[in-house]
């Protein structure tokens, strides 16, 4: 496992963003090597990978890291067992493979293994059956081709009913048995986004939340401060647009008038239940759709006492900001589930839920008609006349390779890729995290650098204490959410540091509290760029 630089250089906050905006205002003249644009789990994977080869990068994001599709996940790193039930044997190995980094090397601190459980009831065909077992047994083929080792994730095995229940006990009576098998978990998907940005930080890129990408071409862009209305030209010897299901407002053409990025984009919807709604289940479901062939939901739980359920994929003719799931949806989830649980779980039980995006690619001949859920997960970087660069497609699990691709395809260095043996900001092996003299929900949250949280609280004993009464998030990871992690906003700590606001509930027993701390402890007013630097 390879260490990146020092903790203490990946610092974002508001501070190291005025410098770093000083700075390329100070010399428009001098290219940077590679401008990104986009500030989800793309753009700074590609941030990272750039930069580890050597070259000089920059970021911006027009909102806050993690605002788009990223954070709206099933908070999953998976082998990829959907895309075997599709016949794409290739996008499954790559994302076994990119498990297997992110669990061994890249993120250890935030990843972990997660028992899945299959149920079958007396509705369960004998074919329905043999092709679960078929899928999971090619998943474990997987498994074992890209050398996870079982240590990591155990293997799969056929379990009876009465051992069903001892993962869920809440599932309904004519549950016969079921498949066990096991997947990677991340801690959260805005931690890894944040910890991808930070590590690149470290190691030189000027990472820029709130900068608007006003325009671009394939050399330069014009860039607003968005907390100033300020504007600055930068020049790049590459502008990257990784702006996800926003990305063809950049991407331009081809020479023939194509789209560049031809997106269909798809929203994926989740609910959130308290695990006690579900019997506090010990292992996560797939959970077939009653009626349908080949038709799944998840159940998975969380370690702060919740049960993520989704999703859905449907097509989507407008993208917005923050997109909201229908009723018809949450229907959808609710009843799957209800179905297996053997009960009517009623709606107030959920206490929240959320939609993303997903920037799928579509070929331009493709039947407009045909289904996204049936659309290819692989990424496509292409480089239309005006010379940007655009990377779109691909999922979270598989985010390292489609850095890697887009930097090759740039290229600007001979340097070879080296972010599979990388270890982000607060990685270590699973044996020097069990020994940090931290709480337990700090090192999964922060790894090594948990102590570095907890150490807050010598100074000011309150940050010890949770922001709210049954919330577990401690002031101290609030302050290191605006000292270390970029936080500008109570909505940042909110949104996409704590995830608080998964539960309206816990968000708003928290928000008093976390303003608080941000009227002692927040981000100073934001000076104006230098004057060589203004519009």
């Amino acid at each position: 496992m390879t260490s990146p630089a020092t903790p203490s250089a990946g610092s974002l906050n508001a501070q190291q963003r005025q410098r770093d905006l000083e700075a390329l205002a100070a010399t428009p003249a001098v290219p940077l090597d590679v401008l990104i644009i986009g500030g989800g789990i793309t753009g700074v994977g590609v941030a990272l990978d750039a930069v580890s080869r050597g070259l000089t990068v920059a970021l911006v994001e027009a909102q806050d890291l993690a605002f788009g599709t990223s954070r709206w996940s099933s908070k999953l790193v998976h082998g990829g067992l959907r895309y075997l039930a599709s016949g794409d044997v290739g996008i499954a190995y790559e994302s076994a493979r990119e498990r297997g980094a992110l669990m061994h090397s890249i993120a250890p601190h935030l990843t972990r293994a997660l028992p899945f459980l299959v149920p079958y009831d007396e509705t369960t065909s004998l074919v329905d059956r043999l092709k679960v077992q078929a899928g999971t047994r090619a998943a474990e083929v997987l498994r074992i081709a890209s050398r996870t080792h079982p240590g990591t994730l155990p293997r799969l095995r056929r379990i009876g009913a009465t051992e069903t229940r001892s993962w869920v006990s809440a599932v309904k009576p004519d549950v016969t048995g079921g498949m066990l098998f096991w997947d990677g978990q991340l801690e959260d998907d805005s931690r890894l986004v944040v910890a991808v940005a930070r590590t690149a930080a470290s190691l030189g890129a000027r990472i820029l939340t709130r900068v608007r990408a006003v325009s671009a071409a394939g050399d330069s862009a014009r860039l607003r401060d968005e907390l100033t209305g300020q504007e600055l030209t930068v020049k790049a010897r590459t502008v990257v647009n990784a702006a996800g299901v926003w990305a063809s407002a950049l991407a331009g053409e081809n020479p023939d008038g194509t789209p560049v990025a031809p997106l269909r984009p798809s929203k994926g919807t989740h609910i959130v239940l308290r695990a006690g709604s579900l019997g506090t289940p010990a292992a996560g479901m797939m959970l077939a759709v009653p009626g349908e062939k080949n038709h799944y939901v998840f159940a998975v739980p969380h370690r702060d006492g919740l049960v993520i359920v989704g999703l859905t994929d449907d097509p989507v003719s407008h993208v917005d900001d923050v997109p909201h799931p229908a009723e018809s949806e949450i229907d959808f989830l609710l009843g799957t589930v209800s179905y297996w649980m053997g009960r009517t779980i009623p709606r107030e039980e959920v206490v929240g839920s959320y939609a993303g995006l997903r920037p799928l690619v579509a070929a331009h001949s493709e039947d407009q008609s045909a289904r996204t859920a049936d659309l290819s997960r692989r990424h496509l970087v292409t480089r239309g006349t005006s010379g940007v660069v655009t990377v779109v497609g691909g999922k979270l699990t598989t985010y390292r390779r489609m850095a890697e691709d887009t930097v090759d395809f740039l290229g600007l260095t001979d340097a070879a890729c080296h972010t599979r043996s990388l270890a982000l900001l607060g990685a270590a092996d699973r044996s020097e995290l069990s020994k940090l003299a931290a709480p337990a929900r700090l090192v999964r949250r922060y790894g090594t650098e948990a102590l570095a949280v907890a150490a807050l609280a010598e100074d000011d004993p309150a940050l010890a204490a949770p922001v709210a009464p049954g919330i577990g998030v401690l002031g101290a990871e609030v302050v290191w959410a605006l000292r270390m992690e970029g936080a500008l906003t109570v909505e940042d700590v909110l949104e996409r540091r704590t995830r608080l606001s998964l539960v309206a509930d816990d968000a708003q027993a928290a928000l008093g509290a976390i303003t608080s701390l941000f009227e002692r402890y927040g981000p100073a007013p934001m000076a104006g760029l230098a004057p060589a630097g203004a519009a």
